[in-house]
């Protein structure tokens, strides 16, 4: 599971209702949810972002947070 995956599963939305109200498709969902080649797109990371109600930095900090400077 990706760390989006991860963030997702702590919230009560599901996949299908996620990909309802966005309109991105339910297989592209599940394939960021669990593969880690699959990259989020910075659309897709503003509509999750509206349908869950959160600030999108609440997000990238989420799956991206681990990430340091060399």
């Amino acid at each position: 599971m990706t760390h989006l995956g991860v963030y997702l599963s702590n919230i009560s939305m599901s996949n299908g209702e996620i990909s309802r109200r966005t309109g991105i498709w339910k297989s592209r969902l599940s394939d960021l949810r669990n593969k880690d080649s699959s990259n989020l797109k910075a659309e897709e990371l503003y509509l999750i972002s509206k349908v869950l109600d959160v600030d999108p930095k609440e997000i990238l900090e989420e799956i991206y947070g681990h990430l340091e400077l060399k």
